[in-house]
């Protein structure tokens, strides 16, 4: 930790680089990892690669915006306590305003035929934005024919109802079993594995609140493993089907916005409070989704050596990505049904998909793109 005299200059240091960060980390978590390893570890050398490696590792151990959560590391290993509050706060905050000006905007000038024709080709390049993120995921998270199973298992669950917290934490649950047996570990470590068989969620609408909205993030924060794109299936599941709060064209919009916008894809919290209550239940939301990163953090930091080394922990890791993933894949196909309308979306799709797995375009020149197009050939 810095010294009293120079931690007031690290913390406006820490202020000021992560403020940038929030404003131009475009291109999802991979692309904002690979921007604090080149400044934070080769250019500035705030930490080694192996230190930078640690904190990444320990970032998928826990739930909740990755990219978000080695922000709010680096800050505290730069800066202490106040770094790790600073870090985050301020790669949050230039996101969480610009996706606050467009709430406002879409909320005011969204029923115009003009932006209609501007998400017609929008959505269906986020649909292919979910696609390849799923792609390049799957690729290291499915390691071996039994998660391969898993996963479609999984699959076969969340697209049946099963609720999507007994889909991941009994997939996790059933990974992580056979170790801890081994090991001869007390048999109510493995008190997850039941949730597996938990029978789909009620579907009643329930009426909206500000308080109910923002444990429902709290909820989503405290438990989310994986990319932010799995995110979607939550609301999907709660604010689309069970409480009605949402239309499946609104869900769409939001996850357009938090593309196009700069920082963590969890910004898309704000749009969705903005749309349901205003700019104050806008900040609810966003308050709700990132505060637990904060603490899991703040928690997780001492035992990140320990936490790495657990062959229990990377077990039920592995099942929990695998679920993780299996719930991508029925959003994705759940959102395609009502973004691909025609042959003119199924092409902007097709031609996204190939664009971002042959090429890997940054995604947010696509959705531009795809704004471009819809405002010349929708009707």
């Amino acid at each position: 930790m810095p010294a009293e005299g120079p931690r007031r200059h690290a913390l406006r240091e820490v202020a000021l680089a992560f403020l940038r960060l929030g404003c131009t980390a475009f291109g999802g978590p991979a692309a904002h990892i690979a921007m604090m390893e080149r400044e934070f570890v080769r250019e500035r050398g705030w930490v080694t690669h192996a230190e930078f490696l640690d904190l990444l590792g320990a970032t998928n151990l826990i739930p909740g915006p990755n990219s978000t959560e080695l922000v709010i590391h680096l800050g505290h290993r730069r800066a202490g306590w106040p770094g790790l509050i600073v870090a985050g706060a301020c790669f949050i905050l230039p996101a969480t305003l610009i996706v606050g000006v467009i709430a406002w905007a879409y909320v005011r000038f969204g029923v115009r035929p003009e932006a209609a024709r501007l998400l017609y080709g929008v959505k269906p390049v986020i649909v292919a934005v979910i696609v390849q993120a799923l792609w390049m995921l799957a690729r290291s998270a499915v390691k071996t024919r039994w998660l391969a199973a898993l996963g479609l298992a999984a699959i076969a669950l969340a697209a049946s109802g099963v609720n999507e917290l007994a889909v991941l934490f009994g997939a996790g649950a059933i990974m992580a079993a056979p170790r801890l047996l081994r090991r001869e570990s007390s048999p109510a470590a493995l008190a997850f594995a039941p949730l597996l068989v938990v029978g789909p969620a009620a579907a009643a609408a329930v009426p909206f609140s500000t308080g109910a909205l923002f444990w429902f993030f709290m909820k989503v924060g405290s438990v989310l493993f994986g990319s932010g794109y799995v995110l979607i299936a939550f609301l999907r599941a709660d604010l689309v089907v069970r409480w009605g709060w949402l239309t499946e064209t609104q869900l769409l919009d939001a996850i357009a916005v938090g593309q196009i916008t700069p920082g963590p894809l969890f910004t898309t919290a704000t749009f969705i409070g903005y749309l349901l209550g205003g700019p104050q239940t806008a900040i609810v939301a966003t308050i709700g989704i990132f505060l637990p990163a904060f603490a899991f953090v703040a928690l997780s930091g001492p035992f990140i050596p320990r936490l790495r080394a657990s062959p229990v922990a990377g077990a039920f890791l592995d099942g929990l990505n695998v679920a993780s993933l299996a719930l991508m894949a029925v959003v994705s196909w759940q959102l395609a049904r009502v973004a691909l309308i025609d042959w003119p979306t199924l092409a902007f799709a097709v031609g996204a998909a190939f664009l971002l797995l042959k090429y890997r375009l940054n995604s947010a020149w696509l959705v531009l793109a795809g704004a471009a197009s819809g405002l010349l050939l929708a009707k």
